[in-house]
Parts: structure tokens; C-alpha cells; sequence
């Protein structure tokens, strides 16, 4: 069996990407919005362990980033497709396979709002996109 290359300092900067792209989003593109939706009061001092809150999601996303990349190679094999479009299929179909039908047990369960799946599902959509672009291109 052959070990799959793996590029660290693609899986880095992946990992930071998905903070930067988590900071805009959350913060100044749709912070409010997703406050509103998701019940959060930020006068309530809810910002406590927000380092440690951090450092997992950082180390969440670098976790994803080293799957994406497994996933990349297999389905460049198993496609003959490399580069960007290898990066874009591979983003999309991980999207469209797991995250959007795993979240959607927040809509039906936990009646969370559509609106909110939504947010949150386009925000995971383009990291993903954007992570296998990364993954796909920096060699």
C-alpha cells in the first residue's frame, strides 16, 4: 500500500484559511444575523474559553483539511481529474455527502431555522470549495 503525500503546510494554511473565512463570516459579513438566528445574546458575556473555543476549531479544521486531502488523491485517481476542478469536485461532493445532510437533523430535530442551516451550510460549502482548491493546487 502506498502512503498518500501529504503536504503540511497545505493542511496549515488551509486550517488558517478556514479561521480567516470563520471570522469574516461570523463576525463582520453575517455576525448579527447568525447571533439573531442561532439565540445568541452577546451582552450576555457568553465570550468566556473563547481561546480554547478557538484552538479546537483550529485543530478541528486542520483535522478536515488532512481528510480532504486523503479524499483528493482518491478521487483524482479514481476521476483523472487534478487541479482546481479536482479541488472544486472534491469541496462540493464532501459538502453535498456529509455536512449538508448531517446539519439537517438542526432543522428537523432541533428546530433550528432554515434560515440558519442555510448560513451555516454556505459558509461550510466555501471552505470547503476553497480547502480543496488549496489542497488540489499547492504541491
Amino acid at each position: 500500500m502506498q502512503a498518500v503525500p501529504v503536504n503540511l503546510w497545505a493542511i496549515l494554511a488551509s486550517g488558517v484559511v478556514s479561521m480567516v473565512l470563520g471570522f469574516l463570516w461570523y463576525g463582520p459579513l453575517f455576525g448579527k444575523t447568525w447571533m439573531s438566528l442561532s439565540g445568541i445574546n452577546p451582552s450576555k458575556g457568553d465570550d468566556k474559553g473563547m481561546g480554547k473555543r478557538y484552538a479546537i476549531s483550529f485543530v478541528g479544521s486542520l483535522v478536515m483539511a488532512y481528510v480532504l486531502l486523503h479524499s483528493l488523491v482518491f478521487a483524482s485517481v479514481y476521476t483523472e481529474t487534478t487541479g482546481l476542478a479536482a479541488g472544486l469536485m472534491v469541496g462540493l461532493w464532501s459538502w453535498l455527502g456529509f455536512i449538508a445532510p448531517l446539519t439537517l437533523g438542526s432543522v428537523l430535530w432541533e428546530g433550528k431555522s432554515w434560515k440558519l442551516w442555510f448560513l451555516n451550510n454556505a459558509y461550510q460549502l466555501i471552505l470547503l470549495l476553497i480547502m480543496g482548491m488549496i489542497l488540489a493546487t499547492w504541491k
